[in-house]
């Protein structure tokens, strides 16, 4: 049955998505509060979409893994001794214990609880004491696996059967950003952390500029000022926006030499949702990897890559500094924000024009397709 708060929320979403910029209003609370809709959102989203879970080279050599929970399914992605990298169950086939934890690197998965172990590609390399079992092939066992995709060196896991690809939707943004070559930027920080605030939140505090100067006044404003934001047209799949380095800003290299002096002066800041968001500069670009866990609380994978070989630690420090500085300055208003959508005075108020608050109408438009039909039948 649609409850009040439903029907609310799916005349928003449907009004989104022909609403003009210069006319577009915030979603109603029930939007980011309401566990109902997020149940909606993992079973329609999160587990039909291609989620972002980190870089390729976190999983370098053969042997090397990474877990990390979709929808409440344990998977690890691990690369193959034919360097091939696979998204699995972290799930024994026993007894339902889980194979690993964190990350690491092994010839083989062994299950902690009863030493059964699995190979590389998943198949069942040994079941201790097992020969007597009269119904049980061990030839036919093996590790459920899921589709993954490797775009620009971002790592992509879905849980769908038969999903359609991925890059093609993404064939415009590939474009765009090509001369920063990301596909050739090495993760050189990472690190996971939970907020306390909605995941919807959390991708459009990103993915708007109209924050940067008075919220990062003495971080990003120095960097990319609101003044130099520009909306840029969203795809299918994708929305996203421009964030110009400020002329006062010392560089610290140009990046690619396929880089114009435009492009080194520009940071393409876009969004994959549901689970992606990036900020891409020429000499080095930050991501984060987007789950939530309730609907006010979101696990965060943050990282930075960065563009050539020889980076002193001492620039790479201060881009971290900087990073989590902006960061921890995200994260206190936005732990405030769901505060205050808890209050019976919060209602829904107009979006700035679109170079400033353009993404968020774009992103309720990519979620209202989705959604909306879900909604009204619910």
């Amino acid at each position: 049955m649609m409850t009040i708060g439903h029907r609310e929320l799916g005349q928003a979403l449907k009004q989104s998505e022909t609403s003009g910029y210069d006319e577009a209003w915030s979603m109603p609370k029930s939007y980011y509060t309401d566990e109902n809709v997020l149940a909606l959102e993992r079973d329609h989203l999160f587990a039909r979409e291609w989620i972002c879970v980190g870089r390729v080279e976190e999983v370098p050599k053969p042997g090397d893994y990474m877990v990390f929970v979709l929808c409440n399914e344990p998977i690890i992605v691990v690369r193959g001794e034919d360097n091939t990298i696979r998204a699995m169950s972290n799930v024994c086939r026993h007894r339902g214990a889980l194979l690993a934890e964190g990350r690491g690197n092994n010839k083989r998965l062994v299950c902690p609880y009863h030493h059964w172990s699995y190979d590389l590609e998943g198949k069942l390399a040994g079941a201790p004491r097992m020969e007597a079992h009269k119904n049980f092939d061990r030839s036919n066992c093996r590790l459920p696996q899921f589709a993954t995709e490797e775009w620009n060196g971002f790592l992509f896991v879905c849980l769908a059967e038969g999903a359609p690809p991925l890059a093609p939707r993404l064939a415009p943004l590939a474009k765009l950003i090509h001369n920063y070559h990301v596909e050739q930027m090495k993760v050189l920080y990472v690190a996971d952390e939970v907020w306390e605030t909605n995941w919807k939140c959390l991708i459009e505090n990103f993915m708007e500029g109209y924050h940067l100067s008075p919220l990062h006044k003495t971080t990003l404003h120095l960097v990319n000022p609101t003044r130099l934001c520009s909306h840029l047209p969203a795809g299918e799949s994708y929305f996203g926006y421009n964030a110009g380095y400020s002329p006062d800003l010392p560089r610290s290299q140009k990046g690619h030499p396929d880089l114009t002096d435009a492009e080194a002066d520009n940071c393409v800041m876009f969004a994959i949702p549901p689970g992606l968001v990036s900020g891409i500069g020429g000499d080095y670009s930050s991501f984060i990897c987007i789950q939530p866990e309730t609907a006010s609380r979101v696990r965060a994978k943050l990282g930075l890559i960065f563009y050539g070989e020889d980076w002193p630690q001492a620039a790479v420090d201060h881009a971290v500094t900087l990073f989590n500085a902006t960061m921890a300055e995200d994260k206190a208003v936005l732990v405030d924000l769901m505060r205050g959508m808890a209050s019976s005075h919060h209602a829904r108020g107009p979006l700035a024009p679109a170079d400033f608050e353009g993404p968020v109408l774009d992103f309720y438009r990519f979620y209202s397709k989705r959604l909306s039909p879900v909604l009204s039948a619910t």
